[in-house]
């Protein structure tokens, strides 16, 4: 049931004692707060100077949500990143226009700004992830600096995919991958689904392992499966790790050759253990990937090389939010989208 949160700041409440601004109406959204999820009636989103109004089309649910929703991640607020939206305010070239966005918010002014790492900003916000309202509603904003159009040959359904492609494509930042090497995937959900996509593109050998037969089934033909640990070990090039379990990182080291390299691409919220003489002794390489590239994810997208559709494993409008939330949370399943606007 909708209600009117007394967390939401005083100017965004229904129930206010000052006049209401003029434009103001009442918007649906899917709000966070002390660990309790709800679905809450909230005043329209006003945008800053050199953000843009977006009228959410869909979203999709992801890992990072079902962990912000468990408490792993501190937050308060609208959840959800994964988006695509259509601008109902903002500059006149972009109205109307479908656009997704990245959603890291840089201050522009600190010292990983200017060194380009802006994804890295000291005082950024994230959408729907830290400090910053995100896409589980009606409407949302970003500054216009964060906004990619969308081609008019890519669905509403594919454009979603956008960020997580995006992610995905990341290791391609921190890898030079050559046509010979081997690389594992460990494991098997969204992310790792793209991951494995991508990797395909660049012809490398990709052997992926996962829990989920049902999972793994969509990967045929793009790679070797294994439901274990592959073998023999110590023979990948490259391991990236996408599990989201400590047991993943162990599996990834193993499979990994001297001088090879590991790519984190999930966390746990149980710290892995790593064995240290082991990075030193095997000169092992261990990289972070985070956010990647949108405007190749958009490409990509356009020109039909990668299809996340097959991924979508259920649809719920936004007042049935709660239960594609929990759809999401079952075993086998992989994409959820919200269905929010038109």
């Amino acid at each position: 049931m909708a209600t009117t949160l007394p967390g939401v700041p005083l100017a965004a409440r229904l129930e206010t004692a000052v006049p209401r601004p003029v434009g103001y109406f009442a918007v649906k959204a899917l709000w966070l707060e002390n660990g309790a999820l709800e679905l809450a009636t909230i005043a329209t989103p006003e945008a800053e100077s050199g953000e843009a109004l977006i009228k959410v089309l869909k979203a999709g649910i992801c890992g990072t949500d079902a962990a912000l929703i468990a408490g792993m991640y501190q937050f308060s607020g609208i959840p959800g990143h994964e988006f695509v939206g259509r601008v109902a305010s903002g500059p006149k070239a972009l109205m109307g226009q479908r656009v997704v966005g990245e959603i890291n918010v840089a201050c522009g002014e600190c010292e990983l700004c200017f060194s380009g790492l802006r994804k890295h900003c000291s005082h950024r916000t994230a959408l729907g992830i830290r400090g910053r309202n995100g896409a589980f509603a009606e409407f949302l904003t970003l500054p216009l600096k964060n906004l990619h159009r969308v081609p008019a040959r890519i669905s509403d359904d594919a454009a979603v995919f956008t960020e997580p492609l995006a992610a995905a494509l990341d290791v391609l930042e921190h890898v030079d991958l050559k046509a010979t090497d081997r690389v594992l995937l460990v494991g098997d959900g969204k992310l790792a689904q793209l991951v494995c996509r991508v990797l395909a593109l660049e012809g490398v050998s990709v052997d992926v392992v996962g829990r989920h037969r049902g999972k793994l089934e969509r990967l045929e033909g793009a790679s070797r499966i294994f439901r274990a640990k592959p073998s023999p070990t110590r023979v990948y090039d490259v391991a990236v790790e996408c599990s989201g379990n400590p047991a993943g990182l162990s599996t990834a080291l193993d499979g990994l050759r001297p001088r090879g390299t590991l790519v984190m691409k999930s966390t746990s919220p149980t710290a892995p253990t790593i064995d240290a003489a082991r990075l030193a002794v095997d000169e092992l390489r261990l990289v972070g990937s985070r956010c990647g590239p949108f405007q190749l994810a958009l490409e990509l997208l356009a020109a039909g090389r990668v299809n996340p559709e097959p991924l979508i494993d259920a649809r719920y409008a936004l007042d049935e939010s709660m239960e594609g939330i929990e759809r999401s949370r079952q075993t086998g399943v992989l994409k959820v989208l919200l269905d929010i606007g038109d």
